[in-house]
């Protein structure tokens, strides 16, 4: 008898994050996004976890989705035969609504698993739908992924639900749905709610992890570690910031405007760039000297793809693996328990290229040797 295997996809999930606007919620975000030249990833996110289940599980499973670009494109392009749930007469705009109709859906049909693509609002979506009925797991697409129910990366996903299907991984556990108010994160504010929690298989390999943020009394650490890298700034080089408080301390001490939660860019000391997009990067530092400094996400771990999809992996070709500058406290250090810092562009070459061991700024005159690696984990 086969398994069955629920399929979710959001496909305007982390359209927002490349062009700057730090989420797709709402219409007008989304037009706003369709305009500055975003591009739909979600269901390409969702085949590469679909291609792993495929190759692991081949025809043990049974995939239950919705039309189009709701599931039925990236399953049928990773090799299945999808049974349709529910038809949504041609229509291809999808709503929140439709992602809670899905939900509830596939779960009356008895699935072993449902698979979810999208960010915190489709996490959000989904446990509306079903709360702790359903054993879930995401797969990371959004522009803002706090919750916990996240697989590491489409790959990691893949191999999860794999190994959860075939019982090499029986633990299940409840884990935290996140969210932030969108509008608030674009004036740098930020407000994480706790909507409830979602049960998803556990593997410590595949699952990084809720984001843990930096508390109070790392100040002085950030601050150290800003003055360290400050000392060390080229004249004529431009140096992309990442988001972040930790990153943000630069700003700070330089008296310079910026954005917490956006990418911002400097050069000799002024500010050169604020709340950057993908295109204003590459315009800024097309046959420039550049680099880039990021602060790991903590508790996950995260340098590049989470909350940063404006350094895409198109910046990081052009301004090389050996132009990026990571700063991290040692409370972030702390948080990561020992696993490496990640790296899941949505570009698996690019991720393997730039996985290694980088020199991390830690506090003044202070650094750590830190390894860096794909988010898919490639211990598997």
């Amino acid at each position: 008898m086969k398994m069955k295997v629920g399929l979710i996809v959001n496909p305007i999930a982390g359209m927002g994050g490349r062009v700057g606007l730090k989420g797709t919620d709402g219409p007008e975000i989304l037009k706003r996004a369709i305009e500055l030249g975003a591009k739909p990833w979600a269901e390409d996110r969702a085949y590469e976890a679909m291609k792993i289940l495929r190759n692991l599980l081949n025809d043990s499973i049974e995939i239950y989705t919705y039309p189009s670009r709701m599931g039925e494109n990236s399953a049928r392009r990773a090799g299945f035969f999808p049974k349709i749930v529910r038809d949504l007469g041609g229509r291809e705009g999808t709503t929140a609504k439709d992602t809670v109709r899905a939900a509830r859906d596939i779960r009356e049909l008895g699935v072993d698993l449902l698979l979810f693509t999208g960010g915190d609002g489709t996490a959000r979506d989904v446990y509306r739908a079903i709360a702790e009925k359903q054993v879930v797991l995401g797969i990371p697409t959004g522009v803002k992924v706090y919750s916990s129910v996240f697989a590491a990366s489409p790959r990691a996903a893949g191999e999860l639900a794999a190994r959860f299907l075939k019982r090499q991984v029986t633990e299940v556990v409840e884990a935290e749905v996140l969210d932030i108010n969108e509008e608030a994160f674009r004036e740098g504010i930020l407000s994480v709610r706790l909507y409830g929690y979602l049960k998803i298989p556990y593997d410590s390999l595949c699952i990084p992890g809720g984001k843990i943020p930096s508390g109070h009394s790392e100040k002085y650490t950030k601050e150290a570690a800003a003055a360290e890298f400050i000392d060390n700034m080229e004249e004529d080089c431009i140096y992309i910031i990442g988001p972040g408080t930790t990153t943000k301390e630069i700003m700070k001490k330089l008296e310079l405007n910026y954005t917490l939660l956006g990418v911002d860019a400097i050069q000799g000391g002024k500010l050169v760039g604020k709340d950057l997009n993908e295109r204003q990067i590459i315009n800024l530092i097309s046959s420039r000297k550049a680099k880039v400094i990021v602060s790991p996400i903590g508790g996950q771990g995260y340098i590049f793809g989470r909350g940063n999809q404006q350094i895409s992996p198109r910046v990081l070709r052009m301004i090389g693996k050996e132009n990026i500058i990571i700063i991290a406290t040692p409370g972030k250090i702390e948080s990561l328990r020992g696993k490496p810092m990640l790296i899941d562009t949505g570009d698996e070459e690019l991720d393997k290229e730039l996985s290694s061991y980088y020199k991390a700024i830690l506090g003044y005159r202070e650094y750590i040797m830190y390894k860096v690696i794909p988010g898919y984990r490639e211990q598997y």
